[in-house]
């Protein structure tokens, strides 16, 4: 797996369907084999990302 963001490969999972790239800090959910994509922010609330790819760009393909 490799982050749409930023191409790299340093992934965590940090829960149930739940992602982390730590090379841009980037939180990804998988949800009907797409990435929903957000930014954590310095209070530690989330925004989305979603809406600088495409949905092509997010889907995933293969197992989930």
């Amino acid at each position: 797996m490799r982050c749409p963001n930023c191409n790299g490969k340093d992934i965590g999972k940090i829960g149930i369907r739940q992602y982390y790239c730590w090379t841009c800090f980037v939180e990804m959910t998988v949800e009907n084999n797409t990435l929903l994509l957000h930014q954590v922010e310095a209070d530690g609330s989330l925004s989305s990302l979603n809406d600088l790819f495409n949905e092509e760009e997010r889907r995933l393909y293969g197992n989930s």
